[in-house]
């Protein structure tokens, strides 16, 4: 099977080649994130990206679109819905439109492995795309291999984010620490 997978990161892609691998099949690597920031969060992730796929000989196609400026015209409305309305939208729409148009058989994920994604509606968005292109939707749920895959990201020395990738998840992640400075702030 030919296999275009949508890969956000390294990281997030160990455990989902090692198990497409384990079933047969060879994936072919796709780095599309326009929603990833800031600039250098973007590069940093695309690079070890390509150091990964040079380690595993992975086939990597990289569709350059840093997309800030897109980002946030499309997310500005509802920025809680970004992920649902935008983030998963978008990537996933261009993985099975450039699957389709390139010859390939399928379309996944690696966002599946995530168990802080919205699953369900990641699923939802792929189906919605494999009709809308006419192409086959891949499913796995990867989130049983999320630690292991972590793991060995650790021992290979892989960069290791700390957020999701948009600039409303890296707030997030940041969340309990900005209201205790507020609150540490406000009181003086």
């Amino acid at each position: 099977m030919k296999l275009l997978m949508h890969t956000c990161c390294a990281p997030c892609s160990v455990y989902c080649v090692d198990h497409l691998r384990n079933e047969g099949i060879e994936p072919v690597s796709y780095w599309f994130n326009p929603n990833i920031h800031p600039y250098i969060e973007y590069k940093t992730r695309r690079d070890t990206l390509i150091e990964y796929s040079k380690m595993i000989n992975l086939e990597l196609i990289i569709n350059e679109d840093y997309g800030l400026k897109e980002f946030c015209k499309n997310v500005s409305n509802d920025i809680e819905n970004r992920c649902s309305n935008y983030c998963y939208r978008v990537r996933l729409e261009q993985t099975a439109k450039f699957a389709k148009e390139n010859g390939f058989e399928a379309f996944t994920s690696t966002l599946f492995v995530s168990p802080y994604q919205k699953h369900e509606v990641l699923k939802s968005v792929c189906e919605e795309m494999s009709k809308k292109y006419d192409i086959e939707f891949l499913y796995r749920d990867f989130r049983v291999g999320f630690r292991e895959g972590q793991a060995k990201a650790r021992e290979l020395g892989l960069y290791m984010q700390k957020y999701c990738g948009c600039i409303f998840s890296e707030e997030d992640r940041y969340y309990d620490r900005i209201l205790k400075d507020k609150k540490i702030n406000s009181s003086k």
